[in-house]
């Protein structure tokens, strides 16, 4: 396969070439010597915690934000669901091949992507849970949060795929890359963390408000059905926009310690016969590389199964298991789980490697879901249950995005000839994310308007019991075992990843004796 590769890429290379002038180009770091700095590692680490503070803000509680607060119908809750994922997906690759594109300034070519696009990230997330039901018809509703949706994706795009990208030019060799990918794995689970754990203590305690509400019309006891509903859904309204301003502070607070506290690397040089290639044929050598094909369709179902338990769990405990007051807390669990065990994670990827690592913990994550899908309102039981949970989503958190890295590596040394494809390898990766969040969203949505699920009813029928049941385990479980399939054929093993070390640095020396010799 590796010899199929070379001959592609020299194949397109030759047909499309553009040098750059002035004899040589800023390229692929290389080590020199020193380990990255623990502050620049922690720093970088740090300007994750917005994508995931935010990202899982939205997947555990948007959905049933727009059923249960802003009551719209789950055809058109799942429209909004599904488009804006979709129109988030297509955003990762337009803004590789921008950034790819765009020159390199003083402080590099990826951060200020990030610094520009912070200020609208911000404003978009927090118009994200404003609710204008209060003045619009339904129909502007839609469109109002169809549009804030959107806008907020394409603002985290810009913010998000650099910053990845942003892992191959910290400087450093693969250890300290490996080292600083631990970093932002264990950070991002705390920001998973935290965003779930703000968000879940300032609107739980109104959705548990709602609840008892409901039980009281349902006794017969509340003294006036109507006002009670309006005053709990009015005063959950304004919890969502309060959590939404602290989230906000702390994307804003993140990217400037993320700002301020990384330097892009880009001292290390090619030599002149190295180019840039245009945007579809980067596109067809990277598309072509079996390895990254492989890694991303097995973290597309991967994802896909992740994504499906996030978005309705909080559903799924409300109206399925019979803990609805209690969700916030099963989910502050599990993300307490996910943290502790990042650690553990990465000491044993060290030990045994990624790929045995990824098996490891992957299959761990099926016996939880059987367990939570089938036990009706045990809470002990459930509890534990998403301790173990936890365990296996560190493994997701942590081991995709450092394989990734090691595959960019093993395309290098097959391509050495070619520039700043970094962008389209992260990009597309973040893609393939973000089409498995929106496809489980829009399908899951989708699924319940079918079962009969409706906006604002206390009760429901037990057709969308079953059906919450069916997306919290038998299919997620699926999704989950086809990814694993995938990855059985992943082909950088141990071995490979110190070849690729050997190689790199022979691919460097030999740019520095032929720089040498031109310069002379």
């Amino acid at each position: 396969m590796g010899t199929e590769e070379q001959s592609l890429g020299e194949k397109l290379l030759e047909e499309e070439a553009d040098p750059e002038p002035g004899g040589s180009v800023r390229i692929l770091q290389k080590g020199n010597g020193q380990s990255l700095p623990l502050c620049r590692k922690f720093c970088f680490a740090v300007g994750g915690a917005p994508y995931q503070m935010t990202g899982n803000a939205i997947g555990f509680f948007l959905q049933i934000f727009l059923l249960d607060v802003v009551q719209m119908e789950a055809f058109y809750a799942s429209l909004i669901l599904f488009f804006g994922r979709v129109w988030d997906a297509f955003t990762d690759p337009i803004v590789g091949f921008l950034v790819s594109k765009s020159r390199r300034t003083r402080y590099g070519k990826l951060l200020p992507w990030i610094l520009f696009s912070m200020p609208f990230g911000v404003a978009a997330y927090f118009l994200l849970w404003f609710s204008p039901s209060y003045t619009m018809s339904w129909e502007y509703s839609f469109f109002w949060y169809l549009l804030t949706y959107c806008a907020f994706h394409t603002s985290m795009s810009c913010f998000h795929v650099p910053y990845s990208a942003l892992t191959m030019f910290l400087g450093g060799d693969q250890r300290d890359r490996d080292s600083a990918t631990a970093y932002r794995m264990g950070v991002e689970v705390v920001a998973t963390l935290a965003g779930a754990a703000i968000q879940g203590q300032i609107v739980g305690a109104y959705h548990t408000q709602t609840a008892e509400t409901c039980r009281m019309i349902q006794n017969g006891t509340a003294l006036n059905n109507t006002s009670s509903l309006v005053n709990s859904l009015n005063n959950t309204k304004w919890a969502y926009m309060l959590a939404a301003m602290v989230i906000g502070s702390l994307y804003v607070l993140c990217s400037m310690i993320l700002l301020l506290g990384v330097k892009e690397h880009t001292d290390c040089f090619a030599p002149k016969d190295h180019f840039h290639v245009s945007y579809l044929t980067g596109l067809k050598l990277v598309m072509s590389h079996r390895p990254y094909l492989i890694l991303t369709f097995g973290f597309l179902f991967i994802s896909l199964a992740f994504q499906l338990v996030q978005n309705n769990f909080a559903l799924f405990c409300t109206h399925a298991a019979g803990l609805g007051n209690h969700f916030q807390h099963i989910i502050f669990v599990i993300l307490v789980s996910a943290t502790v065990m990042v650690p553990f994670w990465q000491w044993v990827l060290v030990k045994v490697g990624k790929k045995i690592a990824l098996f490891m913990g992957l299959i761990w994550y099926i016996p939880p879901l059987i367990t939570i899908a089938t036990v009706n309102g045990n809470l002990p039981v459930v509890i534990v249950m998403a301790i173990a949970a936890g365990a296996s989503l560190a493994v997701a958190f942590l081991l995709p995005w450092s394989m990734l890295p090691d595959v960019v590596d093993d395309f290098r040394a097959k391509n050495p000839h070619c520039l700043d494809l970094e962008p389209l390898f992260y990009s597309f990766y973040v893609f393939f994310t973000k089409f498995a969040a929106g496809a489980s969203l829009g399908f899951s949505t989708l699924c319940l308007h079918f079962s009969g699920y409706r906006p604002g009813f206390c009760e429901h029928i037990p057709a969308v019991a079953m059906t919450l049941k069916v997306l919290i385990a038998p299919i997620p479980i699926t999704l989950l075992l086809i990814g694993l399939i995938i990855f059985y054929f992943y082909p950088i093993s141990e071995a490979r990843r110190k070849e690729l070390k050997v190689e790199l640095e022979g691919v460097v020396k030999s740019w520095e004796a032929e720089l040498e010799e031109n310069t002379l």
